[in-house]
This record gives C-alpha cells, structure tokens and sequence, in this order.
C-alpha cells in the first residue's frame, strides 16, 4: 500500500504530489517514510472510497500483514488483526476504544486517512497490541472555502447522503462540517445499519505560529449483528442427520428485539504553538460518552461442537432442534485522553540535525455494564443441564415464540488510569542516515486490584540511503498490556510484554515509485492460559514472524498500482494454535484514468484480495477454512463539478467463509456490494 495521505479540502491531492508526503503515526513528528526505520502504512480517503469501504475494517483490506474482516463483516465492531494479532484502534493519536461491545463503529467518511504501524509501539503510545495500532485522521478545517455533497443508492436498500463543507471565514478563521444520514438493511434478515454522524470543527490561526483546532461528532447507530454465529454442521460441514444445508446469511434472533443500538459524543482539541523554528508544543485532548445496547441470540454450537445438535435429541427432531441462548447488555463507557509533548531541533555538528521529542500522555476510562438474567446451563444445585435451555428448530424458527430479556438493576463499573512520560531522538546524518532512538515509562492502575503496573519501553532503529534510493533498515520495538485480572492463587496478572526485531528495506527508484521489503520475530510473553478445571496461570508465550512487501507506483492524475504480500506463521508455545490466521495474503488494487470529450474523465478500478486457509485445532477436531479470492471494481465519470460512481464489492459474488473455529461456529464473508453515487462538489 501506498505511503500517500490525503490531504485537506483544499489542498493538493497526494495523487498530484506524487506519493511523498509525510505521517505522524510512526514517530508523533512530520517525517518522511524513507527517515522511519518501520514500515508506515497510511491510507489515504481517496483510495479507500474507491475501494468502496463502508467500514474502517474495509479501508485496510489491501494493506500488506493485515486481516481485515477476519470474521466477516461485523456492524457491531472494526475488527483487523496485525502481524496475527488483534490490533488496537486509535484515533488522532489516542486510543479511543478500551471495551467490546461499549462502543459504535467509526464512520471512515469522517476521516482524511487510516495510518497503520506495524508491531510493538508502546514507547509512543503506551499499552497496547505487540501487533500494531490503526490510527484514524480526523478531517479539521482548511483555509479554502469548499466542499462536496453526495446521495447513495446501494444493496440491501441502502439510501444515504453524506456532505463535507469547508468553509474560510477569513484568513485565520475557518469551520467544517461533516456528516452522513444512512437507512440500510444489510444481507441478514432483520438486521439494519442506520446511522446519523455529525462531526462539526474550528481551526483558529491567529499567528503563523499558533494553531487551535476544536472537534466534536455526535453518532447515532441503530443495527444489529451481521455475526449470527451458525454452527459449523450445517453450514461448513453436513448436518450429519439429514444433510440440509442452512442459509448462510441465517437470522437466529427475534425480529424487533435483537439490535446493536449506540450513540457517541466526542468532543476535543488541539492546539499547536511554535516558538522560532526549533521549538515546537503539541497540546491534545479528547472526551467521549458513549451507550450501548446489545440484545442478541445465537445458537448453541459450543456443547458439543462436532454434532451441536446430539445433545438436543431427546428435546425434539435430532438434526432440526439446537439450543438457543439469549444475550442481553446495556454498557456505558468514558474515556479522557491527553497527549502533550515538545519537540526541539538542533545541531551537535556540521552534519547532525536532531529531533528531540518530550511528552506525557494520560488517559482514564471507565466502562460500566449491565445485563439480562438469563436461564443457563446450571440448575440451582450447579449441576450442568440442558432443561433450562430454549430450543428452536433452526430450519424453521417461530420467530414469534422466542423469549426476550430486558437488562435491570445498577450498572458495575470498571475504570483504568494511564500515565506515561516518553521521549524520543530522531538524529539526522549527513541527510542520508536516520537514527530513532526512544523510552517511556508507564504506571498504569486498574479499579479492583492492589497493584499498580509499571512498565518501561524502549525503540532503536536506523535506516539508511545506499543510493539509487535503496535504503534498508533495522528496528527494535517493546510494547506491554496490563491484564485486569488475577490468576491461580490469587495474585494479580503481570503486564504481557513483547519485544520485536524487523530488519529490510525501502527502494524508492524515482518519486512516483515506492517499494518496502520487511521480515519482522515478535515475541510475547506472560500470556493468560485457561486450563482444565478453571485453571487460570500466566505462563504463556507465542512468536510472531513473517515478510511483508509493499509496492505502489502513481502516475499523478492518471494511474494507481498498488500491490502486497504478506506471510505470517504465529507459534504458540502452549496451546496447539491460534484460529483465524492465514499464512499468506495478497492484493493488488489499480486504477486509470481517461481523458472524455467536454472536459469529463473516466476513472475504471480494479482490485484482487487473495486470504489464504485458516487452521483451528480443537479438542475434538481440527477445521481448515479455505482459502479464496475476491474482486472489487470501480467505475467513475468526472464531469465539471459532478461526479458519478459505481462501486462494487466481492463483484463476482463469491460464498466464503471467513472463519470457522473448533469451538463449534462459522462466519460468513459478505457477499456482493454495489453501490452508486452521485456527488457535487463546490
């Protein structure tokens, strides 16, 4: 994937600058690609559209070492695994979600880039995934008055209008506003995508040296889930008793009262202070509120997961009858960040230019849930028992007769507070060689536990120019993620500590043209494992290795070439494997442009995103979900200030699935996508 960002209305497109620009994700400082001694991949709006994302997990599909959708579309969270694990969101630097299920997915019309960092990056933003981060770029106003509006008309009913509106009210005063309205249904019966988001911002430039950027977003989403977890005999594999294959896109839940329903508020800042050209201060807050509702069914495919439905036979039709369990929450959750830093440049000689970078960062959270009562597996006695459980024929489901459950009672609350002091050194030589050294210090304190985790982080990496725009590098990255939770004997868990070593090159052979080569050993340590028994210890290690390799060539204005590759094996010291992963990706995404008669110009795209086989090894058996190949398209016509657009996913219509796991359910990949849309600009 290209290392291009867009930017701003207003601004020139990363397509008419050629593909080098510069992003904050990997260092917190404006630095090219070829002075990060890592792989930075940074998305720019443009192309993401183009690659008709209706999610931030699509905007990262045709990224190298990253799963996107690794268990299908999912409307209730962004889900993307990096380098084998499961990555953390971030958004404008801090990370914005610290609970499943407690808040609505991020809207990607809202964002001017998606930035992607590869493994371990605690020294600059503290806990965290030894994966990697997605890091999401809020649009913030420009100081030329324009904009764009668009209606879109897609599958499974999707109507929406969205609108972007920049506007300069003077030379140091300019506001924006973006926004969308959707009502959609989606490919699983009864499960809708509706939304409202609205996110105004200000941007005040008194000086050329002082910038203040005010935002806030207020999102409404009314849906569901597209993740209706259908047992693996009767989709994957044949129902052994009457070999009946159930609709892939089944709806498991209860008509009306199955949902996914949340709303955010955000609010926060920036501010931006130079004092001369060598001392720079980077002040950055943020507040969110956010509610959650999730009422949900699914079936039991987890008793007894080779033959869910044995268990059932004296209930009713073996091979028809499956239990069903209910699932209803209420969840609550608050997060303040801050991250603030000063940054100096210097000389300690002729030919060394320093980077100096000193910051605190501080985040609390608190996350309250509630939920339903459910009848479970347990009698009163505790002993393990089926009676209790609701029983459906899952090829023909009274959808009138399924039970409901309203959550009541107070909320319980937990909350996490982070304070962390870092720096970093960016050190120049002779303008070809670039040192990045770094550390940070973490205290981290968790509600309900004595023990307040520490933790101390460091980064080294060089990278440097060869000529002929080679330029290979060498990394050492540490992250840590405190565990809420205690083990056998009662003693809190340790922080998980990883450390990584990456080692390539980037060849950047004129300015349209960027290739990056990179082979990367993660380690992590003190693991959770869950034992027989309720054993909990904390002993586990896993490795993570692998290649990626990233090429994109652009012609400005005209051509697009964008390919990857990833491989991957993740090791795990203590349990057989890990589920989900494929050993190989690869995707290659292109367009062209064309000159028409009157000014008007064709832009025809093409994409191909290979997922190779998955492995889950379970207790009772052992599932290989194959590989497969999906194809996306693009056709768009420019005419004067009109745009129109056919966007299409999955073209082919391919049946897929995502995953299936050994512990008894499948996920569905999402079948074709088209949507058209008609666009003004202004």
């Amino acid at each position: 994937m290209a290392e291009d960002a867009a930017p701003a209305a207003g601004e020139a497109s990363a397509s008419e600058q050629g593909i080098i620009v510069t992003a904050r994700a990997g260092t917190k400082t404006e630095t090219p690609p070829l002075e990060v001694p890592q792989p930075v991949t940074v998305i720019s709006e443009r192309t993401y559209l183009s690659q008709g994302a209706i999610s931030i997990s699509d905007t990262v599909k045709y990224a190298a070492g990253v799963t996107a959708n690794a268990y299908g579309r999912d409307t209730r969270v962004d889900n993307f695994v990096i380098r084998g694990i499961d990555a953390l969101q971030f958004r404008d630097g801090m990370r914005d979600i610290f609970s499943y299920y407690a808040s609505i997915t991020s809207d990607p019309y809202n964002f001017s880039q998606v930035e992607i960092v590869r493994g371990p990056a605690s020294v600059l933003f503290g806990q965290g995934s030894i994966g990697g981060l997605v890091n999401l770029v809020s649009k913030t106003p420009t100081f030329q008055t324009g904009g764009e509006a668009s209606i879109v008309y897609g599958s499974y009913d999707r109507k929406e209008a969205m609108g972007d509106v920049n506007v300069a009210l003077s030379d140091t005063l300019a506001i924006r506003a973006v926004g969308r309205v959707r009502d959609a249904d989606t490919y699983v019966d009864h499960v809708r995508d509706d939304r409202v988001m609205f996110a105004p911002s200000i941007r005040w430039q008194p000086t050329p040296d002082t910038d203040l950027v005010l935002q806030g977003l207020y999102q409404k989403d009314k849906s569901g889930s597209t993740s209706q977890f259908l047992p693996v005999v009767g989709t994957f594999r044949p129902n052994p008793a009457n070999g009946e294959r159930l609709d892939p896109f089944l709806f498991v839940g209860k008509p009306g009262w199955d949902r996914y329903d949340g709303r955010t508020l955000q609010a926060g800042g920036s501010l931006t202070q130079r004092f001369g050209d060598n001392v720079q201060l980077n002040l950055k807050a943020r507040y969110i509120d956010s509610n959650v509702e999730y009422f949900t069914h699914y079936a039991d495919s987890y008793t007894n997961p080779t033959d869910p439905f044995l268990p059932y036979a004296p209930y009713g039709t073996y091979g028809r009858t499956i239990g069903l369990i209910a699932d209803a929450s209420d969840a609550r959750m608050n997060v303040f960040s801050t991250d603030n830093n000063l940054q100096f440049k210097f000389n300690t000689g002729a030919n060394i230019e320093h980077k100096l970078l000193v910051g605190v960062d501080y985040s609390w959270n608190k996350v309250g849930k509630r939920a339903a009562v459910t009848p479970g597996f347990y009698d009163a006695d505790g002993n393990f028992t089926l009676d209790n459980v609701e029983k459906i024929d899952i090829y023909d489901i009274d959808y009138d007769a399924l039970q409901t459950y309203d959550p009541s009672g107070p909320f319980a609350y937990a909350s996490q507070k982070q304070l962390g002091i870092y720096v970093q050194d960016q050190i120049r030589f002779w303008d070809r060689v670039s040192v990045v050294l770094g550390a940070r210090r973490d205290r981290v304190t968790t509600s309900g536990t004595a023990v307040k985790d520490k933790a101390t982080t460091f980064r080294a990496g060089i990278i440097g120019e060869l000529g002929a725009g080679f330029s290979p590098f060498f990394s050492y990255t540490e992250s840590f993620l405190p565990i809420a939770m205690t083990v056998d004997g009662g003693s809190p868990a340790r922080p998980q500590r990883g450390t990584q070593y990456e080692v390539g090159f980037k060849w950047q052979p004129e300015r349209n043209t960027l290739i990056t080569v990179t082979g990367f050993h993660i380690k992590e340590i003190n693991r959770i494992i869950y034992g027989s028994a309720g054993s909990i210890t904390q002993s586990g290690e896993i490795t993570s290795k692998g290649i990626e390799i990233e090429a994109s060539h652009q012609l400005p204005g005209n051509f697009e070439l964008l390919a990857n590759y990833g491989y991957n094996k993740l090791v795990s010291h203590d349990t057989a494997t890990f589920d989900y992963l494929p050993r190989h990706t690869a995707s290659l995404w292109t367009t062209k442009t064309f000159g028409l008669e009157d000014g008007a110009q064709l832009r025809l795209g093409a994409g191909v995103n290979y997922t190779g086989k998955r492995t889950s090894i379970g207790s009772a058996w052992t599932l290989v979900t194959p590989s497969y190949t999906l194809v996306d398209a693009l056709a768009e016509i420019s005419w004067k200030d009109w745009r129109f657009a056919v966007n299409a996913t999955n073209l082919l219509n391919k049946q897929y699935f995502a995953s299936c796991l050994a512990r008894g359910d499948c996920f569905v990949g999402a079948p074709r996508n088209v949507m058209g849309t008609v666009g003004y600009r202004f």
